[in-house]
């Protein structure tokens, strides 16, 4: 899986009416530490529901695994990533969704009072709702009813879909508003979430440029040490790592998809030594690029 040259994803919903898509993600044959979905970062909600095998998210530097049954939301602006934990296949829906899809309800008060403040981002669902509380287990059953909706598109789909989303987001709500309003105010997720989406689209845009660890830390204004440690927290790889896998992710592209030579494509991602890039792709590949492109 390739990374995209901008960090931020101009998620395309189909309708303007209806603001929703359904991705259905297969990952075949994969290892653990494999990347099964891209850091990236949109304005849509995204909820996402494991189908088979066991991955681990990274979302705004807070780890999550996820396995079979198991539903994550992720909040508008929130960075995310995803990892393989196991050897296998990995199957999972994501439901992208503006909050704009609920506009009908907006001069409601009790929409106001109950889905309103997470839609507008004054508060957020817990990222694991039936981690913090196991009724949540039984409101998953309107997602599901949702996706094969999506998935199916029968007549009129848009309207229940709409509906079992109101639904869900109203059950959740009446199970943690209370104790989210009582509580402290809540925490920004990240606080340093937009500085860092300026340096990873920096890193992913222009391979060639050499960034040092404290080059990157200044840019995010945290002494190296901090930098890296939250670095890992939000990426779950240090800060060469994550370079080395962009790069070598950009190889991969260029390397099914144009015909220059393995050296010249060596020096477009960084590499200016080309023994070492093959070296390179070995590790995070498992093949040389000469086999990659074979």
């Amino acid at each position: 899986m390739s990374y995209p040259k901008e960090l931020r994803e101009n998620t395309r919903l189909e309708h303007k009416t209806y603001p929703i898509q359904l991705f259905q993600n297969h990952c075949d044959d994969v290892k653990p530490n494999d990347c099964i979905l891209y850091l990236h970062w949109h304005e849509h909600f995204e909820i996402i529901f494991m189908r088979l095998g066991s991955a681990l998210f990274h979302i705004d530097s807070r780890p999550y695994i996820a396995n079979e049954g198991d539903v994550i939301i992720i909040p508008g602006g929130g960075l995310h990533v995803g990892y393989s934990l196991g050897y296998g296949h990995i199957y999972y829906d994501c439901v992208v969704l503006n909050a704009s899809l609920f506009n009908d309800w907006v001069h409601d008060p009790v929409h106001a009072q109950y889905v309103a403040p997470y839609l507008e981002g004054r508060l957020h669902f817990p990222v694991k709702p039936a981690e913090q509380e196991e009724t949540c287990q039984r409101y998953f059953a309107l997602l599901d009813e949702a996706i094969a909706e999506l998935a199916a598109k029968p007549p009129a789909y848009q309207l229940v879909v709409k509906s079992k989303l109101h639904a869900l987001f109203t059950l959740l709500s009446r199970t943690f508003l209370e104790q989210q309003l009582a509580g402290k105010p809540a925490e920004p997720y990240f606080v340093n979430r937009d500085r860092f989406k300026q340096l990873i689209q920096r890193i992913e845009s222009d391979f060639c440029e050499k960034i040092s660890i404290e080059q990157a830390a200044k840019q995010v204004s945290l002494n190296p040490y901090h930098f890296c440690k939250l670095f890992k927290k939000l990426t779950g790889r240090t800060f060469v790592e994550y370079v080395n896998v962009s790069r070598m992710n950009e190889a991969e592209r260029l390397l099914r998809e144009c015909n220059d030579t393995i050296t010249e494509i060596a020096a477009m991602v960084g590499c200016e030594n080309p023994n070492y890039f093959t070296k390179l792709y070995k590790q995070y590949k498992g093949m040389t690029p000469s086999q990659a492109r074979k």
